[in-house]
């Protein structure tokens, strides 16, 4: 079964045109089907069109919320509530082409669990947008370990039970892939198209563009040290003590053979206790960082891995036994 989960925002002059391209393409398909609009908060009639065709059609679910919580946690909402084995998120404005839904597909039923939409011809400015998005997709392919070329779109096909792994906070949808490798899902990349927005102003701006650098470092550090935080903090409280150490041991022989430090070494002195101060920091808060993971696996039967399968002998025509 699909589901087919597009956040909504202030996308009136887009609802009946997608909803006519999807419908056609998931008939085609032959495979069961639901529709799941989450309306985040629109001012606009987006909500009264949504639930009109609500009425017409019983594929489709429409999940409103009470304000707007952005695209992560209406993406969120929506996988929550579809029911398929295979999920594909999109965005309602139109520039994510439902008839590339069946490349997508292909991806998944050749075994890939993430099919990534790749939007190998941009039809965005330049300057404003597609210079900073090859950039931080080439800094996000380096700090994730996932080759992909395009983790800003939101088209992608999942299998359910990788999403089950992945829990989505702050901005976080556009890295799925990225945290979804933690747990060893595999990620295909599949070219889409990408066609100018059918109405209306796109709701990100150049501003985004430091928040995604700011996501970049948090999944780089969720991915490497979420389970090892006093790995990171550890090193940074060792050079920190280290360092400051040796600066404060300095000192203190020279004030042994009998030279005024405040005034000479003043300085050196006040650098020396504060990095020294700053590793034994950074220590404790690895410390802490570690008793808080290991409370969060626990008091939640939370794993830090993911079983792709599970093979037994009687499965390969052999009775018995565990493999």
């Amino acid at each position: 079964m699909l589901s087919i989960v597009i956040p909504i925002h202030n996308e009136e002059h887009s609802i009946l045109p997608l909803y006519d391209r999807l419908t056609a393409v998931l008939e085609q398909l032959q495979r069961p089907y639901e529709i799941l609009f989450v309306d985040d908060a629109s001012t606009d009639r987006s909500f009264e069109l949504l639930a009109n065709l609500v009425e017409t059609d019983g594929h489709l679910k429409v999940i409103r919320l009470r304000r707007n919580f952005g695209q992560t946690a209406a993406l969120s909402a929506g996988f929550h509530e579809a029911k398929g084995d295979v999920i594909i998120a999109m965005d309602g404005d139109l520039q994510h082409a439902p008839e590339d839904i069946p490349a997508l597909l292909q991806k998944i039923d050749e075994g890939f669990d993430i099919a990534s939409g790749w939007r190998k011809h941009r039809v965005d400015n330049a300057i404003m947008r597609k210079i900073p998005s090859r950039i931080a997709n080439w800094l996000m392919a380096k700090a994730s370990g996932v080759k992909l070329r395009d983790f800003g779109t939101t088209f992608k096909a999942y299998k359910a039970e990788v999403l089950k792994d992945v829990h989505l906070y702050g901005e976080l949808h556009r890295f799925i892939p990225a945290l979804a490798s933690f747990y060893g899902a595999r990620v295909a990349e599949v070219p889409i198209r990408n066609t100018p927005r059918a109405a209306g102003d796109s709701h990100y701006g150049i501003g985004r563009t430091f928040r995604v650098l700011f996501d970049i470092l948090t999944i780089k550090f969720l991915l490497k040290y979420m389970t090892r935080p006093m790995h990171f903090f550890g090193t940074l409280g060792l050079a920190g003590t280290t360092l400051g150490g040796g600066i404060m041991l300095y000192i203190a022989i020279i004030k042994l053979m009998g030279y005024e430090i405040v005034i000479e070494h003043g300085p050196l002195m006040i650098a020396g206790g504060l990095l020294l101060l700053g590793g034994l920091m950074m220590f404790s808060t690895g410390l802490i960082g570690e008793m808080m993971m290991r409370t969060y696996f626990e008091t939640q039967d939370r794993r830090i891995y993911a079983v792709r399968e599970i093979l037994t002998r009687k499965q390969r025509g052999v009775a018995g036994g565990t493999r």
